[in-house]
């Protein structure tokens, strides 16, 4: 390899993480549904001529290693078959995809003729056909009732589109002026990379690119390995949970197992589950993606996104398990179970690294509400929203209260635009007092979220979890709050629900949800007095709680004391 200038590998790496922010935020700009232009349930990424990843944009954690095996299997279908202006896509989470809404977008860039890369866009779709409107419903059975499913297929060919693909996604998904906008946004993003990784080559030569791009893997494989080198040798295993998958499932255990050896890293799911007659399954591309952006988010935020970032550490799932199921097991709700995945892969890496891990805390939704049915003049509507809750309490601060998860960089949708779009009203939005597990460092509060159904009639669907199983705490910290849902009817019914369900819903009926709050980090009894008193002031404790919880009695004379301790703070604050 020709000689490396480290001022221009550092260019380079900067211009591509550029590029593929760029394409980011083109779908941002011209994105058709909420899910992605709002919610931001999408990724960019740009590729190597030898398909390795090269480069992610600010999006999805979760994404790290999801569109490599999407590439991957673009590349086993077409091989040579691939030349300028072609664009390819898939969503089948058996041949490179995660679940069917998620569709792939990959373009093939030339230059002079010479394939120099690809670029690729990830989005989740707002429907992709199926029994349920949104195409996630947790009850489904099997693959084929899940919707529309997309092999590696052509949906350029030679700068020309594929009519009969666009055509047959139209006729199978309840909001295709939407879905074909969102795909759309996707192609234009892909295009952006096109140009970005174009200029570039043109810039340095092919040749000269490509010893910078392996120049750059093989820096990012160097600093991961140093990363791991820092952590002590051994193994270290966790289990967490999943109530049931709303069949008979019973509660079903995510298990891991962390091994470092000097600079490598093995986190092997021995011991988890098997797959389930639920749609929570987790294929395997998706799991070891959710065990990557644990570890990544434990290391230098300064190492590069990209392939050499995945050398040192392999992921390994039992075959026929709820985190790798063979098909036709459905997996639609899989982010479900992602998300018990990164609580375990976390529980492991807070022994590891306890300074550097919170207490547990959704990092991803557990709870998604799908609604979806027709107005008065036929015309469709989905709604479709995976709600953000609270971070569990940290080594050195309190979680974060309604703050996007770990591993995924979601937003809620403002209840404004919400109740512009869509036959719903946001009722109530708020936060729950008294609901962050107690510690040292606070988690979290549960976040309250009323909606309102307006339409005649609809599905509503409900994908849930921690209403038995509740976040766990760290370092003597207390658990979260458990999860809580509530349907009442317009005529004053209502029903709780403990995991996932499916109901028809009329104009008038009102889902309440609470979402379960992050776990406490350290002794409730060594918190600091004055912090108990600012989450009094600010309602997000009560008088009552903070005596029970934190030992702190708060009266009309003392602002906020521990008990034994009231007398000599008296004195000092006089």
């Amino acid at each position: 390899m020709a000689e490396i200038d480290p001022f221009t590998l550092e260019v380079i790496k900067n211009r591509l993480a550029s590029i593929a922010d760029d394409m980011a935020l083109t779908v941002a700009r011209t994105a058709r549904s909420f899910i992605v232009k709002e919610a931001l349930d999408y990724s960019t990424a740009l590729f190597g001529a030898n398909s390795e990843f090269i480069a992610q944009g600010t999006c999805l954690p979760l994404h790290l290693g999801s569109m490599p095996s999407a590439l991957n299997a673009v590349l086993k279908q077409f091989g040579d078959d691939i030349a300028p202006g072609d664009i390819f896509a898939l969503n089948d989470p058996y041949d490179g995809g995660t679940h069917l809404p998620d569709i792939i977008a990959v373009l093939p860039v030339f230059v002079d003729g010479a394939l120099v890369g690809y670029s690729a866009c990830i989005a989740h779709q707002i429907d992709m056909g199926g029994r349920v409107p949104g195409s996630m419903a947790c009850d489904s059975t099997e693959i084929y009732q899940e919707g529309l499913r997309l092999p590696p297929l052509r949906l350029y060919r030679a700068g020309v589109p594929e009519e009969t693909v666009f055509r047959i996604i139209e006729r199978n998904v309840r909001m295709p002026e939407t879905v074909l906008g969102d795909i759309n946004s996707q192609i234009a993003a892909c295009r952006i990379g096109e140009r970005g990784l174009t200029e570039l080559v043109d810039r340095y030569g092919r040749e000269g690119f490509e010893n910078y791009r392996e120049a750059l893997l093989d820096y990012t494989e160097r600093r991961t390995r140093a990363e791991i080198a820092k952590l002590p040798d051994g193994d270290y295993s966790f289990s967490d949970f999943i109530d049931g998958d709303g069949f008979d499932s019973g509660v079903i255990t995510i298990q891991v197992k962390i091994t470092v050896a000097d600079e490598d890293m093995t986190i092997d799911f021995a011991g988890t589950s098997p797959q389930v007659r639920g749609a929570i399954n987790s294929v395997y591309s998706f799991t070891a993606s959710a065990a990557w952006a644990c570890i990544r988010s434990v290391f230098d935020l300064n190492i590069p996104n990209n392939a050499g970032y995945f050398r040192p550490i392999r992921i390994l799932t039992p075959e026929r398990s709820i985190v790798n199921p063979s098909a036709p097991a459905p997996v639609a709700a899989r982010g479900l179970t992602a998300d018990r995945v990164a609580d375990a892969v976390f529980g492991a890496l807070a022994q590891l690294a306890p300074h550097r891990v919170p207490a547990c805390g959704p990092h991803a939704p557990d709870t998604t509400v799908s609604f979806g049915g027709y107005y008065a003049d036929g015309k469709p509507f989905v709604y479709l929203e995976g709600l953000v809750g609270s971070w569990g309490g940290g080594p050195d601060r309190d979680g974060m209260d309604a703050s996007t998860g770990t591993i995924v960089n979601y937003s809620n949708t403002p209840a404004e635009m919400l109740e512009v779009d869509q036959p719903l009203m946001i009722e109530r939005y708020g936060l729950v007092p008294d609901s962050g597990g107690a510690g040292k460092y606070r988690g979290g509060l549960a976040v309250v979220r009323h909606i309102r159904f307006l339409s005649d009639e609809a599905v509503l669907q409900v994908r849930t979890d921690r209403h038995q199983n509740a976040p766990y705490g760290l370092e003597g910290g207390e658990k979260g709050a458990h999860a809580g849902l509530r349907l009442i009817r317009a005529d004053g019914s209502h029903e709780d629900f403990f995991g996932p369900f499916l109901v028809n819903v009329q104009k008038g009926d009102m889902l309440q949800v609470n979402l379960p709050s992050g776990g406490g980090f350290g002794d409730p009894l060594e918190r600091d007095p004055a912090h108990v008193l600012r989450d009094v002031a600010e309602g997000k404790v009560s008088v009552k709680h903070a005596a029970a919880a934190y030992g702190v009695v708060i009266d009309d004379q003392v602002s906020g004391v521990r008990q034994a301790e009231t007398e000599a703070l008296r004195a000092s604050r006089r």
